[in-house]
């Protein structure tokens, strides 16, 4: 298994951009990956962005950005108010919010939802990501819900036992909102990333996972935006 990202190390200052259509999705979908890169590329520069965090989700949304991004240097987080399972009926307004989001940051990595996650939102989102920023590498998270659809990842990346509970232990902490929906615990949470780190080979028995649609493989020579260069 062929293990890269050479630029991306632990003295690089790439740009990375999270997007996340609801107050806890990026946590779910890639908070160890987040808490990972901040401990391996502390230099790097953030843009959190949450689409629909408005009210108390808005708080624990910020509350728990802070928490996941307190090893990195430089992070900025933004949260709009969007509403909740109504996305495709605001897809003009939320363009509109991917264009001013295009005009502030110049990404070199991207973590965004599924293409196919079956909630809406999560499937605008990802669309959005795609249609704004077109010549960047980006990865696909996933999210579990009632609804299945997970699929078959292909980018796996290991994670330590104590930082999946970190993981999970910030997301049980800040978002008491969920803390009545059945779904939301630590033991869904652990076995994802353990099934995960049983496909990836990870060495700890975890990991998150993640889907590339695209992959720009240089070997020297003249780079472009998004490609990994050997």
């Amino acid at each position: 298994m062929l293990s890269l990202l050479p630029q991306f190390s632990s003295g690089a200052r790439p740009q990375i951009l999270f997007l996340g259509a609801h107050s806890d999705d990026i946590e779910i979908g890639c908070g160890a990956t987040v808490l990972n890169l901040a401990r391996q590329m502390p230099k790097a520069s953030v843009h959190w962005v949450v689409f629909s965090a408005a009210g108390e989700r808005g708080g624990e949304a910020r509350a728990s950005a802070d928490a996941f991004l307190s090893g990195f240097a430089e992070a900025r987080v933004e949260l709009h108010g969007f509403r909740d399972a109504y996305f495709p009926q605001g897809f003009a307004e939320l363009k509109d919010a991917f264009e001013t989001l295009k005009a502030k940051v110049a990404p070199d990595l991207i973590f965004t939802h599924h293409g196919q996650d079956r909630h809406q939102d999560h499937r605008v989102v990802a669309e959005l990501t795609w249609n704004t920023f077109r010549d960047h590498l980006i990865l696909e998270y996933e999210i579990p819900k009632y609804d299945g659809g997970l699929g078959d990842p292909n980018v796996f990346v290991p994670a330590d036992a104590q930082t999946c509970a970190r993981k999970i232990d910030n997301l049980l902490r800040f978002f008491q909102t969920q803390k009545n929906k059945d779904w939301f615990t630590d033991d869904l949470f652990s076995g994802l990333m353990r099934l995960r780190g049983l496909e990836g080979r990870s060495s700890s028995g975890l990991a998150e996972a993640f889907h590339c649609r695209k992959l720009s493989f240089g070997f020297g020579g003249a780079g472009s935006a998004g490609e990994m260069t050997p």
